[in-house]
């Protein structure tokens, strides 16, 4: 007998097809009572704004917390030093780079511009001032960390965030009660987003009901664009850096690498969890690639916490998108301040469902963008998340093989092997 509960997933799918459908009926039924003011502007603004009010609570506590937690766990950095330096800086720069590439074909794509979502948003929503590149860098120290949260200041947050981990790392087991505290806090924000996604389904249903009876089918269009930016930015981060990194640090045939990594990418694929592919992707970088235990116990656990260039990917395209969807351009600054406020996010990603959605919504809002924006591309995010995963875990494992090959932990026989000697269980 079958008891299989059906996957939040699969609702949030689901909530999209009905209010995709229900929202282009609305759009042809005429002007009426019934359609404006106690659905549109009733249930569907009501269910609607509630779940988006949902998200923006848990985005402060939980970046702060995350992240607290994240960097606080990176206590064998001191231990291995010289590695573990290269390794949080490969991550950090590749990461940067990711949202980079993600911006700029969507800047030249343009996937949002042409459809007008001005008129669904009931307050202005305002794109910050421009900054000079000083101002945006001291400007992430907070002079106060209670007032930077209060204000929702992310990088000021995610500053301080990073400098209180880092000294509870510092401390070690001084401070292990405190360490055990974030990890407990952290379950806390883990289950909390679990609640609120509950409700995204109906919240997904409602937001998209409402989008496409105002705009009906001239809202397809800008979603296929907006899926081919990140799939391509995908595409290109794996085919070009990664694979430039690849041969200018170590000479090794990318060829050989992709074939034998495969495996694991199609697992992350298939499960769309960098945490769930981990035993896969240890296994594949040991076994198949070369890399000493030594390094890949260390670099991949990492990688799979910190590093989320595929994550950046959405991250930087969706923000564009809804920029353009909303007719308000960002600056050169506040495009900087995305970059910025997703590369160091990174290092609190955590691989939960739901936790790239309150993440997105903080980069919006650190530029001033509604959030609104998100109810567009949340039911289409499974698709982009399973091939985002396949990209983070890819590099995991292309940095653990250039960190390994530089400290001498690296056995170029196997790498170079056949693959089937190597065979993944």
């Amino acid at each position: 007998m079958s008891n299989k509960k059906m996957s939040l997933t699969t609702k949030i799918f689901i909530g999209l097809i009905f209010g995709l459908i229900t929202g282009l009926v609305l759009n042809k039924m005429g002007s009426s009572y019934l359609r404006d003011t106690i659905l549109v502007n009733g249930v569907f603004t009501l269910v609607g704004t509630v779940f988006l009010r949902a998200i923006k609570m848990m985005v402060v506590p939980l970046v702060f917390i995350s992240i607290v937690n994240g960097a606080s766990s990176i206590s064998d950095i001191r231990k291995l030093g010289r590695v573990g330096s290269k390794t949080i800086a490969f991550y950090l720069f590749t990461t940067a780079i990711a949202i980079t590439i993600a911006i700029a074909l969507s800047t030249v794509v343009q996937p949002g511009v042409g459809l007008d979502m001005s008129s669904l948003v009931k307050t202005e929503p305002t794109i910050k001032e421009g900054k000079a590149l000083v101002t945006v860098i001291t400007d992430m120290v907070p002079t106060n960390p209670i007032s930077a949260m209060a204000n929702g200041s992310m990088l000021q947050i995610i500053a301080f965030a990073i400098l209180m981990g880092a000294a509870i790392a510092a401390l070690g087991e001084k401070l292990q009660s405190v360490k055990d505290a974030f990890d407990k806090l952290n379950d806390l924000m883990m289950k909390m987003v679990e609640i609120v996604m509950l409700l995204a389904p109906f919240g997904v249903f409602c937001l998209i009901a409402k989008t496409f009876s105002g705009l009906g089918f001239d809202a397809m269009k800008p979603l296929a664009k907006y899926m081919f930016c990140v799939l391509f930015a995908l595409l290109l981060h794996a085919g070009f850096t990664y694979t430039g990194m690849l041969v200018a640090f170590t000479r090794l045939n990318p060829i050989t690498f992709f074939k034998k990594f495969w495996p694991a990418m199609s697992v992350a694929f298939s499960t769309a969890s960098s945490s769930a592919t981990l035993p896969v992707t240890l296994e594949t970088v040991e076994e198949r690639l070369g890399v000493n235990k030594s390094i890949a116990s260390f670099t991949i656990p990492l990688g799979a916490t910190i590093n989320m260039d595929g994550t950046a990917i959405m991250q930087g395209a969706a923000t564009i998108f809804i920029s353009q969807l909303y007719g308000l351009p960002l600056s050169f600054s506040a495009i900087l301040t995305v970059i910025l406020t997703a590369t160091l996010a990174s290092i609190g990603t955590a691989g939960v469902p739901g936790v790239g959605l309150i993440m997105l919504s903080m980069v919006l809002q650190a530029v001033g963008l509604p959030v609104e924006g998100i109810a567009m591309i949340i039911g289409i995010d499974r698709i982009l998340d399973m091939c985002r995963t396949a990209i983070n875990i890819t590099g995991d494992a292309m940095c653990t093989v250039i960190i390994a090959k530089s400290e001498g932990e690296f056995n170029e026989v196997v790498y170079n092997s056949k693959v089937e000697d190597k065979a993944i269980v």
